[in-house]
């Protein structure tokens, strides 16, 4: 498992994170269509976001599409926790705009959004069932519905036997998946999830994966960050990957690998040393008859093979698939 660190530069605002654990009644303007989905997605444009003489975020950009899983992906100080504030209004922007169905977001559209902090924003001493339905009960459910929520919620994610526990009784693993509930219930309009599969165990990441398809399924937007990168390539269908507090890329994760150097696997007879000789390409690897090679001109490829064969016998000649890890180096170098 591929994993990298962030730690954004920004003051602490776990006041403003304990409060967006809740929300409150919709906004009519941000109303579901007739199908139950979300108007339309989030947009993010030209974020910029200052402490002191740091820029932490340097006009960031990019669309939350509805019902697509957008992974948000950097490394320390990247910016997407400070992104993630400003998008839920828990930051101010020092310029740059959020949208929400293709017009400025208010605080009533933020209302009705699914929002997981970076931090906990649970009270430890309270019981897990009974904090969830008061939160419930802030996002403008009645009580029956929230706890009806919460006991299927709590049922999918195997806290069932842990619901009258006070949350600082249980393990981080389990405080995890009690800030996720808060996030998901009520049908929320969007997600935007900071490191939601943190602490989580295999059982648990598969059944948070299903949760949220299940949200994107009805035309929901969801937007989570997670250091995990063959976690968010096994799940996005768009990826946001910023360094330094600048979007790097962004796009499907076939669309990132079409920009990727292209790499090729070569399987020899003999010894495979020879190949670092060919112009036009990088070897990345050689051990023995093998070699992993990058083209760094086009056609190089070509001339590669026709010696290889000249050669000897060639075993196997292959693209190679670049993991998200491989364009994230690429892409940060």
């Amino acid at each position: 498992m591929t994993t990298f660190g962030d730690t954004d530069h920004r003051p602490d605002h776990r006041a403003g994170h304990r409060h967006t654990g809740t929300a409150h009644p919709p906004d009519a303007r941000s109303a579901p269509d007739a199908s139950g989905a979300p108007a339309g997605g989030v947009e993010v444009r030209g974020l910029t976001r200052t402490f002191g003489q740091v820029r932490a975020v340097d006009g960031v950009s990019f669309t939350v599409p509805p019902g697509l899983l957008t992974g948000f992906v950097g490394g320390n100080g990247a910016g997407k926790t400070t992104t993630m504030r400003m998008i839920m209004g828990v930051l101010a922007p020092t310029s740059g705009e959020v949208l929400w169905a293709g017009r400025p977001i208010s605080a009533g559209d933020r209302r009705t959004f699914g929002y997981m902090p970076e931090e906990r924003g649970l009270y430890p001493k309270q019981p897990v069932l009974d904090q969830l339905v008061y939160l419930g009960r802030l996002r403008g459910l009645s009580t029956a519905a929230a706890r009806a929520s919460v006991t299927e919620h709590l049922e999918r994610l195997g806290l069932t036997e842990r619901a009258k526990d006070h949350v600082e009784k249980l393990s981080l693993g389990n405080q995890q998946r009690v800030q996720i509930i808060a996030a998901l219930m009520g049908e929320p309009q969007a997600l935007v999830l900071d490191e939601p599969f943190s602490g989580l165990d295999p059982v648990a990441v598969d059944n948070m994966a299903d949760l949220l398809r299940e949200h994107t399924a009805r035309g929901v937007p969801v937007l989570f960050s997670s250091h995990q990168l063959d976690l968010v390539e096994r799940l996005c269908e768009r990826l946001v990957v910023l360094s330094r507090g600048r979007v790097v890329a962004n796009g499907s994760p076939d669309e990132l690998r079409s920009r990727s150097v292209v790499r090729h696997r070569i399987v020899l007879s003999g010894d495979a040393g020879w190949v670092r000789g060919i112009p036009g390409v990088h070897a990345v690897d050689v051990e023995g008859a093998s070699a992993l090679v990058e083209v760094v001109e086009p056609g190089a490829e070509r001339a590669l093979l026709a010696e290889a064969v000249r050669r000897g016998d060639v075993h196997e000649f292959a693209p190679q698939r670049p993991s998200l890890a491989q364009i994230y180096r690429e892409v940060t170098a």
